[in-house]
């Protein structure tokens, strides 16, 4: 530092903040990071602000959140009204705002038409600094973009964008698909950062098939869980579980087009803060595999696969060999809780032979669970269950479960 910058800190009475050899490095052990990356607010159709919902995450133990609020960006201006604020939630909401935040932080007036009172919804980059804090906690933004064809909802996530997308259209649902992930990963070259799109709750609306999601190759994500109970998590009689299209869609990516196959995540897709019944936080994420705890770290891990997606389980550790061809799992294991491990795979044989596709090769019981490969899979992953049922169901009978990623593929 030179002098003249020396003599006026020393003036101001401020002392300098310089990084020395003496100081900590940095931790950059790699560890695994929990997070969401479907979660709405009152930007779009969620009943919470922002911020009430990013500090609820933080204090539950996540280390990232994306707001994807429909079609938009928290960012900018943007009043509502008292009035719809309580028609969404109850009539504490703002009081609770205020508890949390302070006074000074909640901003109402009088809408200067109508004269209804209104309070100012803040923006990411506003109020990100009250709840971010390095190594802890991190806020990406993201956007779910809400497009429709064929009378059929289509939502695709994209998280970690400098900008917001508008919807592309199609004149089929898999061309909307194609034309809206186009223009994400045109995004993603044009800004230079790391996005990470990914295909929501196919089932809604039986929008989607697995040949559709099979279809679009460049798509390598889509949720395996979405917490939101009126996604059709199991389906029903005409159409397949999540579960169950998961290892359709990769029977013809890895048996028949020759493409690498896709990757489950699970998420909240929350919109209900306030106990009400609906798509409350806290039923599904992901855990990832990185050594630094940036949205650019955390999708280039979730790009290699090194993730895996939760509603209850945690493991401490998965690994694939690729020398070998072995899968092998270690659980954190809970006081009184019993688990099973199912290794699923797609066998290698006839397209038209459904009895190949996503068959259950292997289980095990207890804490640690390992699949030799026999050269007769085209993929294998694992599915472990606890005994114990989620603490917060979205759907009857839902136990606590960690799904591994697709493995062993090659082309």
């Amino acid at each position: 530092m030179n002098r003249l910058l020396c003599l006026m800190i020393a003036c101001l009475g401020v002392s300098p903040v310089i990084a020395t050899a003496g100081d900590p490095v940095m931790n950059d052990e790699v560890r695994w990071w929990k997070g969401n990356l479907h979660t709405h607010s009152l930007w779009s159709d969620g009943d919470q602000f922002p911020e009430m919902i990013a500090d609820w995450y933080r204090e539950q133990g996540y280390q990232f959140l994306a707001l994807t609020d429909h079609n938009v960006l928290s960012e900018g201006t943007r009043w509502m009204s008292v009035q719809a604020i309580v028609a969404r939630s109850d009539d504490g909401i703002v009081d609770r705002y205020r508890d949390r935040f302070g006074d000074h932080w909640v901003q109402q007036r009088a809408n200067p038409e109508t004269g209804d009172q209104e309070v100012r919804l803040k923006p990411l980059d506003e109020f990100r600094h009250l709840v971010e804090e390095r190594g802890r906690f991190i806020m990406i933004p993201a956007e779910e973009i809400s497009d429709r064809s064929e009378g059929k909802p289509v939502h695709i996530n994209a998280t970690n964008l400098a900008e917001v997308i508008a919807p592309a259209g199609g004149a089929t649902v898999r061309e909307a698909m194609q034309n809206n992930l186009r223009i994400i990963l045109e995004h993603e070259k044009a800004h230079g950062r790391e996005v990470l799109p990914h295909i929501n709750h196919p089932n809604f609306g039986y929008a989607m098939t697995a040949e559709d999601l099979a279809a679009v190759v460049s798509e390598r994500f889509f949720e395996v869980y979405n917490g939101h109970p009126g996604v059709n998590q199991l389906g029903d009689k005409d159409h397949p579980s999540i579960e169950q299209m998961w290892d359709q869609i990769n029977a013809i990516r890895c048996g028949i087009a020759g493409v690498a196959p896709i990757m489950g995540l699970a998420t909240d897709d929350s919109h209900e803060y306030h106990g009400k019944p609906g798509s409350r936080p806290g039923r599904g994420w992901v855990m990832v595999r990185s050594r630094f705890l940036t949205p650019e770290h955390l999708i280039q891990a979730m790009k290699r696969g090194d993730f895996y997606a939760s509603s209850g389980v945690t493991l401490d550790d998965v690994r694939f060999d690729e020398s070998t061809r072995k899968l092998t799992l270690e659980i954190q294991a809970q006081d009184g809780v019993n688990y099973r491990t199912d290794f699923i795979a797609t066998l290698k044989g006839e397209a038209t032979d459904h009895d190949r596709i996503g068959v259950v090769v292997s289980s095990h019981e207890g804490t640690s669970a390992s699949y030799q490969m026999t050269g007769k899979e085209l993929y294998v992953r694992a599915l472990v269950t606890s005994d114990q049922p989620h603490v917060d169901p979205s759907f009857k009978d839902q136990m606590q479960q960690a799904w591994t990623q697709p493995v062993g593929w090659s082309k």
